[in-house]
């Protein structure tokens, strides 16, 4: 079972991010809406410094730490300065919004089904290495699909391969360049259930067991 037995108090969720922070200006917008839940960001770690997802933070006025990949020899390095944030952070939940630097299984140990990632496919379609930002609506457009969409999911060592919590399908559109589909899959999709899969889990509504995620009622 997964997150279900926390005691059910407000959980600190730290955000990671890596550029524009879109995903998580709709989880900003969320929160200020009253929509995550007994959840709040606490906290947003950048793994670049200047990105405008930053600005978005800091105009929130939510508490950023910049953690730069180069900084660190490898990513055992990188994963265990990462740890130690979270840790200072008190996270209870960890979403990567955007974030494009790798962290090793050492993560993912310490914060079991406690750390979720949005895609923007259908998984397990057009995921796995390689697969992110344009090249998966790329992939898409190429394979000549008639439904892609976004995916919420826990994470694991095994990329893109968590648990799935919440999945929402957007149509392609005859024309649709990468770009457009793109942009049509954060609005309807990737924009709605992050949010939602979010007050899910700060609610104590997931459970997860043998690789299945239930929303419990």
């Amino acid at each position: 079972m997964a997150d279900t037995k926390q005691s059910k108090k407000c959980k600190n969720i730290i955000v990671l991010v890596s550029g524009g922070g879109t995903n998580l200006q709709a989880l900003i917008d969320a929160q200020s809406r009253g929509e995550l839940g007994c959840g709040r960001i606490t906290c947003v770690i950048s793994s670049k410094p200047g990105v405008f997802a930053l600005e978005r933070a800091e105009k929130a006025g939510i508490q950023t730490r910049v953690i730069v990949r180069k900084d660190y020899a490898d990513t055992a390095a990188y994963s265990a300065a990462m740890l130690d944030a979270f840790r200072e952070e008190q996270a209870d939940l960890i979403v990567q919004a955007g974030f494009m630097t790798i962290l090793d299984e050492t993560i993912c140990k310490a914060y079991p089904n406690q750390m979720i990632n949005v895609h923007p496919a259908l998984i397990p379609s057009f995921c796995g290495k390689g697969f992110y930002g344009l090249h998966v609506h790329e992939a898409a457009l190429q394979k000549g699909v008639k439904v892609t969409g976004a995916t919420v999911h826990f994470v694991t060592e095994v990329c893109d391969g968590g648990p799935i919590i919440l999945q929402k399908a957007v149509a392609v559109e005859q024309g649709d360049t990468p770009e457009t589909l793109q942009r049509r899959v954060m609005e309807q999709a990737e924009w709605h259930i992050l949010p939602e899969a979010v007050r899910l889990f700060c609610e104590e509504k997931l459970a997860v067991e043998n690789n299945i995620v239930t929303i419990l009622s």
